[in-house]
């Protein structure tokens, strides 16, 4: 019996008397109902506003489910963060589809995922219309001068609620620290995330030296890792959005890292290889992403309306989160259990830390990349108000930061 079996109420009515099995039953319902109506709320609410990459979205997740609402502990959050950056796919779109999973089975994944890609597809969709129209992107410096130094303080405040939780020891802010440190080197991300969780794993399990044979497997459920599609079998392939389903389904499947290792491997599928988008519309393509709330991946519906209109928009959009779906439907019923081995919470612990560490740097390249008076004042402020009102909205401190990035650069 599955563990959505076990802990699903209508499973129960077999059990009661006939006469209460109907009522039980729209109970049930009525609670699932619900559930699916607040994940959609939460995340499409998420969705419009996430600017500012993977790590600003974890950090407006926790806030939302930890927070605000309680629905998950800081460390399942954490676990299940550590799952999704250790699988290929967009990380913080992986941890909503896991929240919808835990909260609601299979629909809620649905709802979560879906609600949290939809705004910021449409927005991309509706800038790729202009884009063919126009032949250029709009100008939108004045939104990010003024929302990059909230997304910081956001930042700074679910590092200091994460660390408190996944920071647990001297040996874990060591591990946090030495991948903030590591990654200034340009060592790749999972290689760092990697290296950590066996560190850490080792450290904390250092007697397996006397009984050499109770080490086990550490990587149990990582064998689910899918394998490289390899590319579209002939060099010579119709332009349709046929063909822009099976690429993006394939980039989605194989892509771990940010918006740049996408922008590697778009270059290499659409570029080098088919010669279907010029560097041009690449580099403006990953822009919109970039600037547009929401997942970066949205890029693919950029990308797919370029190559296959509407069609193409729809099924770009598509075939890359696909993938983030079925691994995580996949790889979630580890979750609950991964923790009853010391070896492998050893290892998350340190996957947990790493996780951290990366989004203290990502922190820090985004605020130096946006640093002068204005946007210092803005941050402090913005941190002081979540500090001092923690279940306040922040969409309404990105709006304000918009506007006042608005105010400042329209002078």
């Amino acid at each position: 019996m599955s563990e959505y079996t076990k802990n699903d109420p209508e499973s129960k009515l077999g059990t009661l008397p006939d006469g209460q099995q109907e009522e039980q039953y729209q109970e049930n319902q009525l609670s699932v109902k619900t559930k699916l109506w607040d994940l959609a709320i939460v995340f499409t609410k998420l969705g419009a506003i996430a600017f500012g990459g993977p790590a600003a979205h974890i950090a407006q997740i926790e806030l939302e489910v930890v927070q605000h609402r309680q629905w998950l502990t800081r460390e399942k959050l954490l676990d299940l963060l550590s799952i999704s950056n250790l699988i290929p796919g967009p990380n913080s779109t992986e941890l909503v589809i896991h929240v919808g999973l835990e909260q609601a089975g299979w629909q809620g994944m649905l709802v979560a995922g879906t609600c949290f890609i939809l705004p910021a597809m449409l927005l991309v969709w509706g800038l790729a219309i202009a884009y063919v129209e126009y032949q250029t992107i709009p100008t939108v410096g004045w939104l990010l001068y003024g929302v990059k130094p909230v997304i910081i303080a956001i930042i700074i405040q679910a590092l200091w609620k994460l660390g408190k939780s996944g920071l647990k020891n001297g040996l874990t802010w060591s591990a946090g620290l030495l991948v903030l440190v590591l990654y200034f080197l340009n060592i790749n991300e999972i290689v760092l995330m990697l290296c950590a969780g066996v560190v850490v794993a080792l450290v904390s399990n250092f007697n397996f030296l006397k009984n050499p044979k109770s080490l086990p497997s550490i990587f149990p459920p990582f064998s689910l890792f899918p394998l490289p599609l390899g590319a579209i079998a002939s060099e010579v392939v119709p332009k349709n959005w046929i063909t822009v389903f099976l690429s993006f389904l394939k980039i989605g499947s194989v892509l771990y890292g940010s918006g740049y290792v996408l922008l590697a491997f778009v270059q290499q599928e659409f570029v080098d290889r088919t010669h279907w988008l010029t560097s041009q519309q690449l580099l403006d393509a990953v822009a919109i992403g970039q600037f547009t709330p929401g997942p970066v991946l949205t890029t693919a519906t950029f990308i797919g309306y370029l190559l296959a209109g509407n069609l193409g928009a729809i099924t770009g959009t598509i075939g890359i989160f696909l993938p983030a779906f079925i691994l995580v439907l996949l790889i979630n019923p580890f979750v609950s259990n991964l923790r009853k081995s010391p070896w492998i919470a050893g290892f998350l612990d340190g996957v947990n830390a790493a996780s951290i560490g990366l989004m203290a740097a990502v922190a820090w390249e985004l605020g130096r990349g946006a640093i002068d008076i204005w946007t210092i004042m803005v941050a402090i402020a913005s941190l002081g108000i979540l500090l001092k009102f923690p279940k306040i909205n922040s969409a309404w401190l990105l709006l304000a930061g918009g506007a006042i990035g608005w105010l400042i650069k329209t002078q």
